[in-house]
């Protein structure tokens, strides 16, 4: 996975996007920067970007993608990805459905995906040394080139979404005192079944993330 590093941007995922259709880059390739002006989160919302923190986009064709992962459930898959990789290094942080981290109640990052063409963008950021308030920060030091070496070998390895599956399965118990959003509606993740496809099923409908 190239990696190319800004000083700063106003949001990796923009500047990822407009690169790649401008053909200045080319997937598989990734965006990190040390200072984010306008990040992009979930539903819309912005992103803050204090220094310091992790701000990161990439870009990974789509014929790349494991085989059995459903487009709607590949923010679970790329987060759980970096979840697993911070937990090796000592993180008590968990994953939040679909594409939250959280260290106890604290949201400290999140992830979103978007299919431009053939080619998935997924967008990350994370708290890694300072938040905003009401919101928290890792609970490891872990320099930033070392967490996306350490990353993009586990992306690179493209495991088979039934194996990340089978591990999130075991942990979607953590969600029990969290809530999600659908449709403008708040729902309790405790009242909700995690299915085998990454969606859940609450009030007989099926719920992809839709981001």
């Amino acid at each position: 996975m190239q990696i190319l590093w800004l000083d700063e941007v106003d949001s990796t995922q923009r500047y990822l996007v407009e690169a790649l259709r401008s053909k200045r880059l080319s997937a598989p390739v990734a965006v990190t920067a040390v200072r984010q002006s306008a990040g992009q989160g979930s539903r819309g919302n912005s992103w803050h970007g204090l220094d310091g923190n992790l701000f990161l986009s990439f870009a990974i064709e789509r014929s790349r993608l494991p085989k059995d992962l459903r487009l709607e459930s590949s923010s679970l898959y790329f987060s759980y990805l970096l979840k697993e990789t911070l937990e090796e290094s000592g993180s008590a942080l968990w994953l939040k459905w679909p594409n939250d981290f959280y260290l106890e109640d604290k949201k400290i990052g999140g992830a979103i995906t978007n299919l431009i063409g053939e080619t998935l963008i997924c967008g990350i950021g994370i708290n890694l040394k300072a938040a905003p308030e009401g919101f928290g920060i890792l609970d490891i030091d872990i320099k930033q080139n070392m967490l996306l070496k350490s990353y993009f070998t586990k992306v690179g390895q493209m495991v088979s979404w039934k194996q990340i599956f089978s591990k999130y399965a075991l942990e979607f118990d953590n969600n029990r005192d969290a809530f999600t959003h659908h449709d403008e509606r708040k729902i309790a993740l405790k009242d909700a079944t995690l299915l085998n496809d990454g969606s859940i099923e609450f009030a007989g409908q099926r719920i992809f993330s839709l981001r």
